[in-house]
């Protein structure tokens, strides 16, 4: 059976009346192939519970989420997603918005939380800088408990980046202490950024190989992994100390293996302190890849999220083409008791109509009761 979101994809193409005939033609055999190319193979699929309002841009620009985790009382826990044309959403566990600041360009966006403190990085491509919040636990709890959290407008710290600004994440290391890696737009570079002291600073550079925007810190392990996208199409782990020696990368896959197009969004699913499951975004053949934490980093399967009809037949949309994605592995409440995972969603549907994109919530309840038809 033809995969749905690609079924409405095709619709949407054949009914764009602003095309000249011949495009019409072109576009039609190109997204028949497309649909050929995508679901020949049949991937166990999981449905969302809950999406979000479309952002405030059309075209590309739903990106990024990041989970913040209410340690006190885990049901106030909110979802920080990016519209990387304009700015930040904040989101309740149901997908309703908090709240929304427009500043700039914030394409990739990560948190991490210690003592009492939350540190929320955003790579910020309108100012080229490594942007920083930071706030007290205690502050972000009573904004979502009111429902009105939203970014400042102030950053805490920003960094001048000497790349094209592109993908971020955060970690907690043991040595190097609260660490941002920053990816290059159409470059291989990668910075290492340090706060410490009061101060945002670059530390370090390195070579990926080739264009990269999503990646992950594994504080525990001390691992980086870098989705590379474009020429080689490669997730790369990097084992990580305080002599930022990154000069022996290791492939965990790469097209010529399980993903299909560009790999993106990538993120960790933690059953303890040093194990779990990577997840990445296979973006060409939307589809979500499940691999071992630790190596050799096994291949476990993939999986789609597909549509979901409610018992008064409203619809969530099944996710295609996805950019960031997000997880965490704790009991949220009723709806998300192993975790949530977030996905960004690029061709956002209601039944024939398209709008902007949006983001979709996904019980890790589901992922966890597909491993076992997960073939490698």
């Amino acid at each position: 059976m033809m995969n749905m979101v690609l079924q409405r994809h095709l619709a949407y193409v054949i009914n764009t009346n602003s095309l000249s005939t011949l495009s019409k033609k072109v576009s039609l055999v190109l997204a028949f192939l497309l649909v050929v190319g995508c679901s020949h193979i049949q991937y166990p699929e999981v449905t969302a519970s809950y999406e979000t309002a479309p952002v405030v841009t059309s075209g590309d620009a739903a990106d990024d989420a990041a989970i913040w985790v209410n340690q006190s009382n885990p049901s106030q826990s909110m979802v920080l997603g990016t519209d990387k044309k304009s700015g930040v959403y904040s989101y309740d566990l149901a997908g309703v918005t908090m709240g929304y600041t427009e500043l700039g360009k914030i394409n990739n966006i990560d948190l991490r939380t210690q003592q009492g403190q939350t540190y929320i990085f955003g790579s910020n491509r309108t100012t080229q800088t490594v942007d920083l919040w930071i706030y007290k636990e205690e502050e972000i709890a009573k904004s979502v408990a009111n429902m009105d959290f939203k970014l400042s407008e102030d950053r805490s710290y920003q960094g001048q980046s000497a790349i094209n600004i592109y993908g971020i994440c955060a970690g907690f290391d043991k040595e190097l202490g609260l660490i941002a890696f920053v990816t290059e737009d159409e470059g291989p570079r990668v910075e290492v950024w340090q706060y410490m002291g009061n101060s945002l600073q670059l530390i370090h550079t390195f070579d990926n190989g080739g264009e990269s925007e999503g990646c992950i810190y594994d504080d525990e392990n001390r691992r980086l992994l870098i989705s590379e996208e474009e020429v080689n199409g490669v997730l790369r782990a990097y084992n990580v100390s305080a002599e930022l020696d990154f000069s022996n990368p290791v492939v965990i896959d790469s097209r010529q293996g399980h993903i299909g197009g560009d790999p993106e969004g990538v993120t960790l699913y933690k059953t303890s302190d040093s194990d779990g499951y990577i997840i990445l975004s296979s973006q060409g053949d939307s589809k979500f890849n499940l691999y071992e934490r630790n190596s050799p980093f096994k291949y476990i399967g993939s999986f789609r999220v597909g549509d979901k009809t409610f018992v008064d037949e409203t619809v969530i949309d099944g996710v295609s083409i996805t950019d960031g994605i997000a997880a965490v592995n704790v009991n949220l409440n009723q709806d998300f008791r192993k975790g949530l995972l977030v996905v960004q969603d690029n061709d956002n549907f209601d039944e024939d109509d398209k709008y902007n994109q949006n983001f979709k919530f996904v019980s890790f309840d589901k992922v966890l009761k597909l491993i076992p038809m997960m073939n490698p």
